[in-house]
């Protein structure tokens, strides 16, 4: 009905350089979510050179790579992946909280996109789904929300 200028992202990884920032904790998911992330930047025309992989302990650990790899600022963006598996304590909510926040404020204070791949999930069953079985993988859509916001960022 009406015509307004919209700005949208494209989805093309030419030229970026990504720097992708995974928890060896629950390696066997991260594993398959750092592979689904890959394969979509260079689906989508990223250099295999471009992409920098960054293993950090677990997820808690997230948030302070990203922000030293923020300050370089030789990333187009990055991606931020792990899995925090709920258990009996109350551990689960502090990682996860801090995690989310710190990855978040680091994304809001120096202007680089970060996506947010992070499971946190209550069981290993949903933490396998979301790795590619059943509900797609989130590390490729933490790749699309990078990608995409990269290339909204450049519009604006």
């Amino acid at each position: 009905m009406y015509s307004v200028k919209t700005i949208e992202g494209q989805l093309n990884a030419q030229g970026l350089k990504i720097a992708i920032v995974a928890s060896r904790f629950n390696d066997f998911v991260v594993g398959r979510l750092i592979d689904g992330a890959i394969d979509y930047l260079v689906r989508h025309g990223a250099s295999v050179e471009d992409i920098t992989v960054i293993r950090v302990p677990g997820a808690y650990e997230l948030p302070l790579v990203c922000k030293k790899l923020a300050a370089f600022s030789q990333y187009s963006g990055i991606i931020a992946l792990g899995a925090v598996i709920r258990g009996s304590t109350p551990h689960f909510d502090y990682v996860c909280a801090e995690a989310s926040k710190g990855i978040a404020q680091i994304s809001l204070q120096t202007g680089l996109p970060i996506g947010f791949g992070l499971l946190t999930c209550d069981n290993l069953e949903q933490a396998i789904e979301r790795a590619g079985a059943h509900v797609g993988n989130k590390g490729s859509e933490a790749a699309a929300a990078v990608l995409e916001t990269i290339r909204v960022m450049e519009q604006i």
